[in-house]
């Protein structure tokens, strides 16, 4: 038994289930598109969200470097929307500060023990960054707030970033109208509307090839465009597209995923499972990722190692798509 559980109201999730001779759940993948703003861009700086590759294209950084700040508790997106991660306006200020930092000389070391030594003496401040004043001098970081000084190293700080002149220089930053990338995303969230409905496939591959005439490094379109090449069965030029986006973005969890998405439809289950475990390392958040690499790996046997990967689907998604999947193959483990 097979069933599709996709619909249009759910752009570019595709989940096949099937059903072996003891009536248990064997597989399951499900296509995702490369993500866009949860809301209208930028109509407000303060109030907007943003993502990896928008943040990454204002700072002048290569989206694996926000993405290893991730990881390594530097600095991190403190928005979560339909499962995934945003920066909001207070996070860029703490992009801003942590790029100013490093052009002082601190090292990204000394700038990830300092946001760690922040958050301990002032639990109240969520993005230390963000909230304090931060003052360096290539060795040493001093911070204040509004009671006075507080420094997490020794030495002393003679270089200031008062934190409004920061945030100045993020509303600046984001006041790029008519360069040529803000123009090109504009395009790419227009072809994110347009794929919504396979009616409007043609539209949505002009806009997202429009964008990438204005920014060739858009990895995200070039991953939708690889979804819209699966959706028209067109498996061979949708694998090239992901190819491509890993080519501006190699840690592109998107793409990464819809690899692994064509390597299981095609049986190559050790592959799918490389390739999910590579977006996992990317974005360890990313709930699909964990749910669709703990079928990959209960179909080669290792019950034992999709058992974490159930759990921590269930505890992004409680109340996700396939939360009831997940909770029946913890329930059919022997280990319960």
């Amino acid at each position: 038994m097979e069933s599709d559980l996709s619909d249009g109201s759910d752009r570019g999730k595709v989940i096949h289930v099937g059903f072996g001779a003891d009536g248990k759940l064997t597989r399951a993948a499900n296509l995702q598109p490369a993500p866009s703003q949860p809301a209208p861009p930028r109509s407000d700086p303060h109030e907007g969200l943003y993502t990896v590759a928008e943040v990454a294209r204002l700072f002048g950084f290569k989206p694996t470097r926000l993405r290893y700040w991730h990881r390594s508790g530097v600095l991190a997106p403190s928005v979560r929307v339909d499962g995934r991660n945003y920066y909001s306006f207070q996070d860029l200020v703490g992009v801003r500060a942590a790029k100013g930092l490093l052009e002082q000389g601190v090292p990204l070391r000394q700038v990830r023990r300092t946001v760690e030594s922040l958050r301990e003496a002032f639990p109240t401040t969520a993005q230390p960054l963000s909230e304090l004043r931060v003052m360096a001098d290539g060795r040493t970081v001093l911070v204040q707030d509004e009671a006075g000084a507080y420094e997490p190293t020794t030495g002393q700080a003679v270089l200031d970033f008062r934190i409004e002149g920061l945030a100045s220089d993020v509303v600046r930053l984001l006041h790029f109208e008519h360069d040529d990338r803000a123009r090109a995303y504009e395009h790419y969230l227009e072809g994110c509307r347009f794929d919504e409905d396979e009616q409007t496939f043609d539209e949505a591959e002009r806009a997202y090839k429009k964008a990438l005439s204005l920014d060739p490094t858009l990895s995200n379109a070039l991953t939708n465009l690889g979804n819209l090449e699966y959706r028209r069965q067109r498996f061979e030029a949708a694998e090239r597209y992901y190819r491509q986006a890993l080519q501006s973005d190699p840690e592109q969890p998107e793409a990464l995923y819809n690899l692994g998405f064509l390597c299981f439809e095609r049986d190559e289950v050790g592959r799918a499972i490389d390739l999910f475990r590579e977006a996992l390392r990317s974005d360890p958040s990313f709930a699909d990722a964990h749910f669709n690499l703990a079928m990959a790996l209960e179909e080669r046997g290792e019950r034992a190692a999709a058992q974490p990967h159930w759990r921590q689907y269930l505890a992004l998604e409680p109340d996700g798509s396939w939360a009831d999947i997940a909770n029946k193959h913890l329930k059919s483990s022997p280990e319960r």
